[in-house]
């Protein structure tokens, strides 16, 4: 039996008789991604004195089913940076593997240097604004939280255009309109950030959490998250469940189901 790729999903020769090549377009235009297949959703994340916490749900839908219950979107670089991706899960695993690489090198390189969280949003940046001007971009926007070289907290974006962006508190997908406005009551300003505790921080991610489990159909109860600060470094728990969920609020609703007043 042929197993090549070629072959699959095509009738036997051997039943059939031999299938005609020129119906596998080996000679057809090039053609580039134009709409993002399996998705992941939000990832959010907000700094605090001592470091950063970001979070972000395990689910990837293909269209609109929750196909993939536990796809992570959080991935460590180093003992200080955590990359988390929204968008295209192939674009993400393709990115993986190239920080994969990037770290391994970096390991073996005897300059005694590693690299902290500014310098690979500005790597990933560059990354993304390459294959942009490819027109060949990669369908993700991806937050980078780690540690600067001072030790500081980093947090900033990057998405398929190259475009960049820093803030106290940022979230991807959906959870840009309805995260943000959550986040920003905690911290609006990088001077408010001086007065936000880890607790209040983890707290505040989980409610967000809980709010687009409520309101966003492409989101799960369970989720990723991790804490990063220079003492601990990445602490990272991949299969977090939402706690005290409340669904009071649909009595309210009217208009669907069986409430037609």
């Amino acid at each position: 039996m042929n197993y090549m790729p070629q072959a699959w999903g095509r009738p036997r020769d051997d039943y059939y008789g031999p299938y005609h090549s020129s119906y596998l377009l080996s000679n057809s235009p090039r053609a580039h991604t134009s709409s993002p297949v399996v998705t992941g959703t939000s990832v959010l994340a907000v700094k605090f004195k001592d470091g950063v916490v970001i979070a972000a749900d395990n689910l990837a839908s293909y269209g609109s089913l929750a196909r993939f219950t536990n796809v992570k979107r959080l991935r460590t670089f180093n003992r200080r940076t955590i990359v988390g991706f929204g968008g295209d899960v192939s674009d993400m695993q393709y990115l993986d593997r190239l920080l994969l690489s990037l770290d391994i090198d970096e390991n073996y390189s005897s300059s005694g240097h590693d690299l902290n969280a500014r310098n690979l949003h500005t790597y990933l940046s560059k990354v993304m604004y390459k294959r942009r001007t490819d027109i060949n971009p990669l369908w993700n926007h991806i937050l980078v939280a780690g540690l600067d070289s001072n030790d500081r907290p980093f947090l900033s974006s990057v998405d398929l255009l190259g475009t960049t962006f820093s803030s106290p508190t940022l979230a991807t997908g959906f959870g840009a309109h309805l995260a943000q406005p959550l986040l920003r009551k905690l911290a609006d300003s990088e001077s408010a950030v001086e007065g936000v505790t880890r607790e209040q921080a983890v707290t505040a991610i989980k409610e967000c959490m809980k709010v687009l489990f409520y309101r966003d159909a492409r989101s799960l109860d369970r989720y990723s998250i991790a804490v990063i600060t220079k003492e601990a470094g990445v602490e990272l728990k991949e299969d977090e469940q939402l706690e005290k969920q409340s669904w009071a609020f649909a009595e309210m609703i009217k208009g669907y189901g069986t409430q037609t007043v």
